[in-house]
């Protein structure tokens, strides 16, 4: 991660599958061509290529979808949302959807949108692999729909930075001690604000999860669908609850995993995270205990000064592209792995050995790369960092000024020593951004159809307080508290949440009231 930026909130897809093919989304000569170039094109192309039509919100709520098959059973197409929906013809974008067919042989129970968060996760992506995100009761019964929000993946994807801006943005920063530091750092969030608005212009305005909730509205009705089913992971969450406050006449069943809090400040919000992943840290270390705070703390300080050397994979020669491990890409790896035990605990294990006593930072740079979704040639693979601190400062507007930054940093230095240095100063770039944050409508008291929340009480990206304050934002929504470690509860192991998931996707019957499951 940059120094400028959050750690994504996102749900990892455990076990992964094979990467989906690219090539089957081409649904049809005309909107592959529109996409590539808007990809490459950028303002100009757009404004060659914006719609003649008069376009309506009727014209948008019954447009038709031209149904296409990919990747060998799954459904594919798109759909147009418009780009501002306070100026209908102001042109539009192009959102790429992926349906999973429900695998059962019973009457279905229509369709189930399923996002993983970010902001900038693909639902796309999440809706190919529904197998390893839902219980097989559920994939038996529900057709997966999943959408790249707009400016996400294959809808139309936002890039601010090439990918070498993008290894200097992420590689550098690390922790801000120094004035010299906090320059730096501004110089590089200037940077990306300028980048931002240089590549997209005033539709810079227009990617907020706000907007992406309208969408999903959209699709909702094309699909004929008297009301909108959802699993939303991470912060896929507040995507759910946005959508949920703007549409409760249209909010069906709706499971929100990992919440995020909508009304807390982004000083509350990087504080309490810097805390959780203070706390996943704290719990992995009592879990191997060949390891300890202080060293943690000492690998950081080494690759502060002297970053680590790094060997390619499979091989005991120097990195071809003599790449070194920061210590900015150092707490990418570390927070990366403590999304998931499972899997991420015996990655992280095995790379502190190299790092701290073989000072080889070759499994840590891999893991942050993993993260970052950085390709062993340089490529970034999705512009996943680019649209999430888009979103973001769409999202949450932060009017501190940089010296009241400064102090708050000193407090998370005491209630978050080991990740609240590196978090103080995330979001920096959004105080250089040319366009206004968004207005949201209330987001307390909400009413709406009997909603799940759930918090992992050792969550770090989510810490369980968001769900504990969303559940009581959400008058009609019903708690479940896993007691564990890692990113969001269900399908993770846990009987107890898994049943009570279940039973309300299929029946829309929650629990008797809030429910605690100790694993």
């Amino acid at each position: 991660m940059s120094i400028n930026d959050n750690f994504i909130e996102f749900d990892p897809i455990y076990p992964p599958k094979k990467p989906r093919p690219l090539r089957i989304f081409l649904v049809s000569l005309t909107v592959s061509s529109l996409l590539v170039a808007l990809a490459f094109g950028g303002q100009a192309a757009y404004q060659a290529l914006k719609p003649k039509v008069h376009w309506t919100m009727q014209k948008f709520m019954t447009q038709s979808l031209d149904w296409q098959p990919c990747d060998n059973g799954f459904s594919c197409t798109t759909y147009q949302v418009p780009i501002d929906y306070n100026n209908l013809n102001g042109g539009n974008f192009t959102l790429q959807v992926l349906v999973h067919p429900a695998t059962g042989n019973k009457t279905k129970l229509g369709y189930l949108f399923v996002n993983p968060g970010g902001p900038g996760g693909s639902g796309v992506d999440y809706a190919y692999n529904a197998d390893t995100i839902v219980s097989k009761v559920i994939e038996d019964n529900y057709d997966i729909v999943g959408i790249d929000p707009r400016g996400v993946n294959l809808s139309q994807p936002v890039r601010c930075l090439t990918d070498s801006q993008e290894d200097t943005y992420l590689d550098g920063g690390g922790s801000i001690q120094t004035s010299s530091d906090l320059t730096q750092s501004e110089q590089q969030a200037q940077m990306f604000a300028d980048q931002c608005w240089n590549q997209v212009g005033p539709n810079l305005a227009h990617y907020s999860t706000l907007e992406s909730a309208k969408d999903m509205d959209i699709l909702r009705a094309l699909l004929h669908q008297p009301t909108l089913n959802y699993i939303g992971k991470s912060y896929g969450t507040y995507l759910g609850t946005l959508y949920a406050a703007l549409f409760p006449q249209n909010t069906g069943r709706m499971v929100l995993d990992g919440a995020v809090d909508p009304n807390i400040s982004v000083n509350q919000q990087n504080e309490v995270q810097a805390q959780g992943f203070d706390t996943a840290l704290r719990s992995f270390i009592s879990s191997n205990p060949e390891f300890s705070v202080a060293q943690v703390q000492q690998l950081l300080a080494t690759a502060r000064k002297t970053p680590l050397p790094t060997k390619p994979a499979n091989s005991s020669k120097t990195n071809k592209q003599n790449r070194t491990l920061t210590e900015s890409l150092t707490i990418t790896a570390i927070a990366s792995a403590l999304y998931d035990p499972s899997s991420g605990w015996p990655q992280l294990k095995s790379a502190l050995d190299l790092a701290i006593n073989h000072n080889d930072g070759t499994g840590l740079l891999a893991m942050a790369d993993d993260y970052d979704q950085r390709l062993p040639n340089g490529h970034y693979a999705s512009n996943q960092n680019d649209i999430s601190q888009i979103t973001t400062c769409l999202d949450f507007p932060d009017p501190r000024t940089i010296p009241q930054i400064q102090r708050n940093a000193a407090d998370y230095a005491k209630t978050a020593p080991l990740f609240g240095p590196y978090l103080a100063y995330a979001g920096l770039a959004c105080h250089y951004w040319r366009v206004s944050p968004v207005t949201t409508p209330p987001l307390t008291h909400l009413k709406s159809a009997p909603l799940l929340v759930i918090g992992t009480t050792r969550d770090p990206a989510t810490p369980y307080a968001w769900a504990q304050a969303l559940n009581k934002d959400l008058i009609d929504s019903t708690l479940i508290t896993l007691n564990g470690d890692g990113h969001t509860g269900a399908n993770r192991g846990s009987t107890c949440v898994d049943d009570a998931v279940n039973m309300y996707l299929l029946s829309g019957v929650t629990p008797a009231g809030n429910l605690y499951c100790a694993k």
